[in-house]
């Protein structure tokens, strides 16, 4: 395989960074992403929920575009995305 191509095996333990806030979301195993039916990554659904007993309390979700996406490093996923272009959601 050529360089640029990176397995979801190796990228779903990269962590994710937004540069424009600076705020973490854990690891994409943590996270979820949503593809459309052409196969095309849609979405990053970020768990907000950090900690570890979250199935005691409500979970909040956050939608990114992938467009957002800005950079897939060696062990991190830069996302820039500022508050109007984040979609937060509960469940």
């Amino acid at each position: 395989m050529g360089d640029n191509i990176k397995l979801y095996s190796d990228i779903e333990k990269y962590e994710i960074i937004n540069v424009n806030d600076g705020e973490k979301y854990n690891y994409l195993a943590n996270n979820d992403v949503i593809v459309d039916e052409n196969g095309y990554l849609k979405l990053l659904i970020l768990n907000k929920t950090q900690s570890k007993f979250s199935f005691f309390g409500n979970n909040e979700f956050i939608e990114v575009s992938w467009d957002c996406v800005k950079k897939i490093g060696l062990r991190t996923i830069i996302i820039d995305a500022d508050e109007e272009l984040m979609k937060k959601n509960r469940l």
